[in-house]
């Protein structure tokens, strides 16, 4: 094999660990997206594979995913323990191979070339990191070893879940020929619809065609279709893939206009980023706040941070004078969001200033025994007493 290429992919990720943390939800339909009597134009994250056979799946309205698997167990899901646990199956690549390139906190890309004197040719490598994630974490991953990034990773979705599938280099035209054009990458349902309008289903018919009537009707990612359709993926595994922005929001079951609620759900949205900063061991420089109005109209507004932040109040108060900046005119909101972006890694680049204000330094302390109890118990054991306050109000009204 040329360049050794192991993609790894989790099986239904979030489910998969929720699954194991809690025994009573083995074998059974969970769905990861939030609770379908309140969320209701919330989407499915993560579906386990007993959810699937209703034909439920991710990115599917959470309501119609209700509607398929009534019997389900639906959970809002825990960042911080995923975060933690893809932190684990990092630390397992990292074994075998400092040439590792994740695509998201469940999947990944491994360039092992140079490592086959310690641990063995690539296929050795891939059953071993496969067996280390299922002994040691209890989970299951889908794994494929081909020449490059892009027949690696479709070879890791040919048989999942807890696949193992080897594509070598006379094998790739066989293998590519009969699949549909929509195991390519770039081909969504609307190119899908150009091809198939054109007489071509296959991969296999794609490769075929001469590259300048692609170009023609495609542009420039009509020669990149072509060339993923004969197998070729000239890519290589990147190590430095910085993570460019972070951000949560949520979509109200109805519009909102009470701004003591929108600023308690921007709390709780800045709170759960601030969680996801420190995870992911990254500092915010920038703040984003998102609204989406019932018509559907969105607006964005951003500021910077005084100073680069991961703690909860420092991206709320932002938020806030964002919002602010906002005339909502009594309109009701849709959909509230925060982002942050400007991000730095935690270590060595938090300015001095940042620790003067001791109900800073106080709050770092209190996230970091919160960060602690939630990745061992869940997201939700513990919460602010301003948010606890704050929705009993909201409920007493």
């Amino acid at each position: 094999m040329d360049t050794p290429i192991i993609h790894v992919d989790m099986d239904a990720f979030f489910a998969s660990v929720e699954m194991r943390d809690n025994p009573q939800y083995r074998g059974k339909p969970v769905i990861i997206g939030g609770d379908p009597r309140r969320d209701v134009r919330s989407v499915v994250s993560t579906a386990s594979y007993e959810a699937r056979k209703f034909g439920v799946h991710s990115a599917m309205p959470l309501m119609q995913a209700y509607r398929l698997c009534p019997q389900g167990i639906f959970l809002r899901g825990n960042m911080a323990r995923y975060g933690e646990v893809s932190r684990q199956i990092m630390q397992i690549f990292a074994r075998y191979t400092p040439l590792v390139e994740p695509l998201s906190v469940d999947e990944a890309f491994l360039d092992v070339s140079g490592c086959e004197g310690l641990f063995g040719p690539p296929v050795v490598i891939a059953a071993r990191i496969q067996e280390d994630i299922e002994q040691e974490l209890q989970l299951t991953a889908s794994v494929g070893v081909a020449p490059n990034k892009f027949l690696a990773k479709l070879a890791s979705d040919l048989e999942k879940p807890r696949g193992f599938t080897v594509i070598r280099p006379d094998e790739v035209e066989a293998v590519l020929t009969p699949l549909p054009v929509e195991k390519l990458w770039g081909v969504g349902e609307k190119t899908a619809v150009k091809l198939r309008s054109m007489g071509i289903d296959t991969v296999g018919q794609l490769a075929s065609l001469p590259e300048n009537l692609l170009t023609a009707a495609f542009g420039k990612m009509g020669a990149a279709l072509r060339y993923l359709a004969r197998g070729e993926d000239c890519r290589t595994v990147e190590t430095s893939r910085a993570a460019k922005s972070i951000s949560r929001e949520i979509t109200f079951p109805r519009d909102v206009t009470d701004m003591d609620r929108l600023q308690t759900v921007i709390l709780e949205l800045a709170d759960d980023v601030a969680c996801t900063l420190r995870a992911s061991q990254f500092l915010a420089g920038t703040i984003t706040l998102k609204l989406r109005y019932g018509n559907f109209e969105t607006l964005t507004r951003q500021g910077p941070l005084p100073a680069p932040a991961c703690l909860t109040m420092p991206i709320y108060n932002k938020a806030l004078e964002l919002l602010a900046k906002v005339n909502l005119q009594g309109r009701g909101i849709r959909l509230v969001g925060v982002g942050t972006g400007g991000l730095v890694k935690s270590q060595g680049s938090r300015q001095l200033s940042f620790f003067e204000d001791p109900g800073l330094a106080k709050e770092e302390k209190i996230a970091e025994a919160i960060d602690r109890v939630s990745a061992r118990y869940g997201s939700g054991v513990v919460k602010r007493a301003a948010l606890i306050k704050k929705n009993n109000t909201s409920r007493e009204r």
